[in-house]
């Protein structure tokens, strides 16, 4: 049994069956023959799904964002925002993919040649709970659009999400088959992978389910896309607008409670404006609300589960205990749900939890770095690699600064964030592969080599003589 609890009151809300293996079988073959028909349209034909499915979207995005807040706590303007950014993935897919997959013409000598995106199959996706909609279709819209089929195993507390999802696919007009929702737990992952019918994987989640994901992947050769956990630094130099890095901080650290691989989780501050900012940012934190999801004016929900906000304590716990300062928040707050309090450490140092480890909650860790090189160096001394931010007044020294840090983006005085328009991912034990933009779309295609040669000059019968 698959069950869903609202975190804000820690009530049992939703659940719902396992899937038989005759249901998982049922699913798998009508998938397989739904992406081989879908495949075969040219890539205009396939457009007027991601302009339905923007549609309904809109439509429905109060009833959308109302499930995203029941089910793992997110406050309901960010859960809108997360609708309408699905919306905006499908449009903007609707529009560029068809120059996206166009075929292109490359020199070659005595011969025409070109390349060509042909789709792979069906893709299995293993989504996440933090973004229960957006992570679906920022994977969905390109994969579709390419001519691919998509099996949705999604988290286990977001099943009501899941079949919302389903829902909308189905009211968009996809051809039955093309997209499906299996409600399997974790251990039929495997068997999944291994199926010939699933021709690709992709992943959003921690870094240790990937690694589990990628040997089983790598054992049947099929590609993977993973997108993992992440330490995101935010760097703030001396010559920075302090108070403008710290009201963007706020955002960056804690969106979405601070449940993101791309929050902003250490805050490295060169020592001439470490108090400077560390006050700026204190006083904006301290006046957050937390509270219930459901009303506008909260700032801040529960986190999504039990055991994530004992880890998140746990790491708090062990970083103070190594001699961190607390400044703000620290503890669990009483009462029922999953709520923590906003929190900031500071002066963390590597040999620390919040510091080593991925803090996936409302916990700021910061970091004093001596000088510019330190604050790189320190920003780099992380098994992750996903995104960054680098706050400072020379933007041309940023874009220098920038081409050192080890990370799959990096925003210049700018909150990070994903955009469809841009390729999304990380290096290191942040995942490999690119979502979004128009490599996302090419991620999961045949890029096939088309090669004709001059035409014959003597009979076929005289070559085989």
């Amino acid at each position: 049994m698959i069950v869903s609890i609202n975190p804000a009151t820690a009530q049992e809300i939703a659940r719902f069956s396992v899937d038989t293996p005759a249901e998982v079988e049922r699913a798998l073959a009508a998938g397989a023959q739904a992406q081989r028909a879908w495949g075969r349209l040219p890539v205009t034909a396939r457009l007027p799904l991601l302009r339905s499915l923007a549609r309904l979207l809109r439509e429905g995005c109060a009833a959308h964002a109302a499930l995203i807040t029941a089910e793992m706590g997110k406050p309901v303007a960010e859960a809108r925002a997360e609708v309408e950014k699905c919306a905006l993935t499908c449009d903007f897919y609707a529009e560029h993919a068809t120059a996206f997959l166009a075929d292109r013409e490359t020199p070659s000598s005595a011969a025409r040649s070109a390349v060509v995106h042909d789709p792979l199959g069906v893709v299995l996706a293993i989504m996440p709970w933090n973004y229960p909609f957006w992570q679906v279709f920022r994977f969905a819209a390109p994969a579709l659009a390419a001519g691919n089929g998509a099996v949705l195993k999604h988290a286990a507390n977001v099943g009501l999400c899941a079949r919302a999802i389903a829902d909308l696919f189905r009211q968009a007009g996809a051809p039955p088959g093309l997209f499906q929702v299996l409600m399997v737990e974790a251990a039929a992952v495997a068997g999944l992978i291994d199926d010939p019918r699933i021709a690709a994987v992709t992943l959003t989640g921690s870094t240790e389910v990937g690694a589990l994901v990628a040997a089983q992947a790598g054992r049947a050769l099929k590609k993977q896309v993973l997108e993992l956990g992440g330490s995101d630094p935010f760097i703030v130099l001396a010559d920075a607008d302090v108070e403008g890095a710290a009201e963007v901080a706020v955002k960056a650290r804690f969106v979405n409670a601070g449940q993101s691989c791309v929050n902003a989780k250490r805050f490295i501050v060169e020592e001439p404006v470490a108090e400077a900012f560390v006050e700026a940012f204190s006083r904006r934190v301290a006046v957050l609300t937390v509270g219930d999801p459901t009303d506008p004016a909260t700032d801040i929900g529960p986190m999504a589960r039990a055991n994530l906000r004992e880890t998140l304590h746990d790491q708090v716990t062990r970083t103070l205990g190594a001699g961190a300062m607390l400044r703000l928040g620290g503890a669990p707050v009483e009462g029922p749900g999953f709520f923590y309090a906003p929190t900031i450490l500071d002066r963390v140092t590597p040999e620390m939890a919040a510091f080593r480890e991925e803090t996936f909650g409302p916990v700021a860790a910061i970091v004093r770095a001596r000088d510019v090189e330190h604050a790189l160096a320190l920003a780099n001394d992380t098994e992750f690699g996903l995104a960054a931010s680098i706050w400072t007044g020379d933007e041309r020294r940023a874009v220098q600064l920038a081409r050192r840090i080890e990370a799959g983006a990096v925003f210049v005085n700018g909150l990070v964030a994903s955009d469809p328009r841009l390729p999304f991912g990380g290096i290191k034990r942040s995942g490999y592969g690119r979502e979004l933009g128009e490599l996302g779309i090419r991620e999961f295609t045949n890029v096939k080599t088309l090669w004709i040669g001059p035409a014959a000059t003597a009979p076929v019968q005289a070559a085989v003589e």
